[in-house]
């Protein structure tokens, strides 16, 4: 029943954006001056939440239920929700009890949304009513049907004003659907000093008409709604585009779509993506409400389907799904949304599921296992940073709770080792079950090159290794696929990976430096498959200047060379299309 408990997540540490090294900006010809981990550390330092942040407390008065067992058992949770659904309705002077009018309760749910705004609190409320309207049906953790009919109600808003709430404005230009309760809380563009160079926080550009927006990046906060904005307008921290609010799902824009955040740690993804943050915690998930996954959800279609974007996990992915712009960058790069972000559910509610297209034998999967029931045993999500708080308490293991990971291993076992990856172990030892080690998982809506089977378990290509994946037939973790994949050409025994698609050197101008890129340290062999994410041009997107007075300044190179982008492990990565052959999947598939 969304119960807010601020003060007990406020105990409990998130390190998805203080504890890695990565230069959100991501462009190693301009690293960033900034310290973003020192300005991030007080956003889990507010010492009181609001009300709305903090609702299992009235619950529990109004149940008599403690905070514990209105936090984990299920019946006891929607009691306390509709003990204080119905404090609210009798505090706006309407009808309650189990035979009225489900019209007449329309105020009272704009208020358990906890929204400060008119526009958000009816915006919740809308999408209840329409939902009501709809019907739904969920099969519970324990295999239990339960379907709620539908139940037409023309909701009375007439009690709506007495909730004092404030109007947010919503400027011409604002980028968001009409139904989206949306503020425009700009991001700043300011010179810091006499330097042209020292500049923040995001840069101008002309997009899409200069450069094609290829993805729209998923982040998480690791810090509440209002400390995050406030920290997104300092002109002396980053820039992102939306930032979303838990409790209602309310949004705020930062940054105008057409110009380039400094947010995913890979400037060639920053200059082709907009970067949506969402308050919550990567450790935790307990914050990714339902509120919010649906209006981002409405967010991200509205955006794909305005600038051509393909509503995949090819092109809608997780910063987590970022790549290192090259070797040394890998290990820093962050890890949120995190294990706990239901992408099965959030492309759902964007209308473009996860579905089956092919058969065994198409040489492709889909990952997609069952959120509520595939709880992997993660560990580590009590622990802070290294060193803070000092001493680091022991890593316990985390709740058992729904996850869009399965966990890939060396061998079909579920005694085999975890698989390595080389960027966050050199060593080659295996990566771990620590919340965020991703080393060793595919994520919901992920498809890969199938690389064999036996049994209930399936291996597909994953970081120049198999991977093998719990899948049985009765409880399937994946779906069949078809599409394409890329093999190295004939004669080449291994092709480099990159991190990034910029142009040959022959591309740049005189008046542009060129951008050298290196391989990460994975190894594409002979025999090896992956699949494709698409075809790309090298791009570079030149922006160093707070006033475009740089040469070259604000144009893009272009360049004969082109990409094909692959899922290489948890993250997508970038091939040259002269060192592969792209085929279409069934060709050469395993049998």
């Amino acid at each position: 029943m969304h119960l807010t408990d601020a003060a007990h997540i406020l105990a409990t540490p998130g390190s998805a954006h203080v504890d890695e090294d990565e230069d959100p900006r991501g462009d190693d010809a301009r690293p960033l001056k900034l310290d973003p981990a020192t300005a991030a550390a007080p956003k889990r330092e507010t010492p009181l939440p609001p009300a709305s942040l903090q609702t299992l407390d009235a619950a529990a008065a109004l149940t008599g239920l403690d905070a514990r067992t209105l936090r984990t058992d299920p019946a006891a949770n929607i009691r306390g929700g509709a003990a204080l659904l119905a404090s609210y309705q009798k505090a706006l002077g309407g009808p309650v009890g189990a035979g009225t009018d489900p019209a007449a309760w329309y105020a009272a749910v704009a208020r358990y949304s906890g929204a400060d705004t008119s526009d958000a609190a009816a915006a919740f409320a809308d999408e209840v009513y329409d939902q009501l309207g709809q019907g739904a049906s969920r099969t519970t953790d324990d295999g239990q049907r339960v379907t709620l009919a539908a139940t037409a109600a023309k909701p009375d808003r007439s009690r709506l004003a007495r909730l004092g709430l404030r109007h947010a404005e919503r400027p011409d230009g604002l980028e968001c659907p009409v139904r989206l309760a949306c503020e425009w809380i700009p991001a700043p563009y300011e010179q810091l000093s006499d330097d042209p160079g020292d500049y923040g926080n995001h840069d101008l550009g002309d997009r899409p008409k200069q450069q094609k927006i290829e993805y729209i990046v998923i982040h998480d906060t690791e810090g509440y709604f209002g400390p995050s904005v406030d920290l997104v307008k300092r002109a002396d921290y980053l820039g992102w585009h939306y930032t979303l609010r838990s409790v209602d799902g309310y949004i705020a824009q930062h940054v105008k779509t057409k110009d380039v955040g400094w947010h995913a740690g890979n400037w060639y993804v920053n200059a082709k993506s907009i970067g949506l943050e969402h308050e919550g915690f990567a450790g935790q998930g307990t914050w990714y409400t339902e509120a919010m996954y649906r209006t981002s959800a409405k967010l991200v279609r509205h955006l794909a389907l305005k600038f051509g974007i393909p509503m995949d996990r090819q092109h809608i992915i997780g910063h987590d799904n970022v790549p290192g712009i090259n070797a040394g960058a890998v290990r820093g790069m962050h890890w949120d949304p995190g294990p706990y972000w239901d992408w099965s559910h959030y492309f759902d509610l964007m209308k473009a599921p996860f579905r089956s297209t092919g058969t065994p034998r198409t040489g492709l999967v889909t990952i997609d296992p069952d959120f509520a029931t595939n709880r992997p045993a993660f560990f580590g999500c009590n622990q802070q940073p290294p060193g803070v708080p000092t001493p680091t308490p022991p890593a316990q293991p985390c709740p058992s709770r729904g996850s869009s990971s399965v966990i890939l291993r060396t061998a079909p076992s579920p005694d085999a080792p975890l698989v390595n990856d080389l960027g966050l172990r050199p060593d080659g030892t295996p990566d771990t079950m620590y919340v965020s080690d991703h080393g060793a998982r595919a994520s919901a809506g992920q498809t890969y090159a199938l690389a064999g089977r036996q049994g209930d378990w399936t291996a597909i290509w994953y970081l120049g290794q198999k991977a093998w994946f719990l899948n049985p037939a009765s409880a399937p973790t994946a779906k069949w696929a078809t599409g394409f994949v890329v093999t190295p050409r004939p004669g080449k025994a291994t092709i480099p990976v990159y991190g990034r698609a910029y142009p040959e050197q022959a591309a740049y101008p005189d008046t542009i430096p060129y951008q050298a890129i290196s391989p990460l340290q994975y190894t594409f062999a002979a025999g090896q498959r992956y699949a494709v994410g698409g075809v790309l041009p090298g791009e570079y997107y030149r922006a160093v200047s707070f006033d475009g007075s740089a040469p070259g300044d604000r144009t893009v190179v272009r360049g004969e060379n082109r990409y094909v982008q692959v899922q290489f492990g948890h993250r997508i990565m970038f091939v040259n299309l002269d060192d592969v052959l792209v085929l279409p999947s069934p060709v050469g598939a395993p049998r």
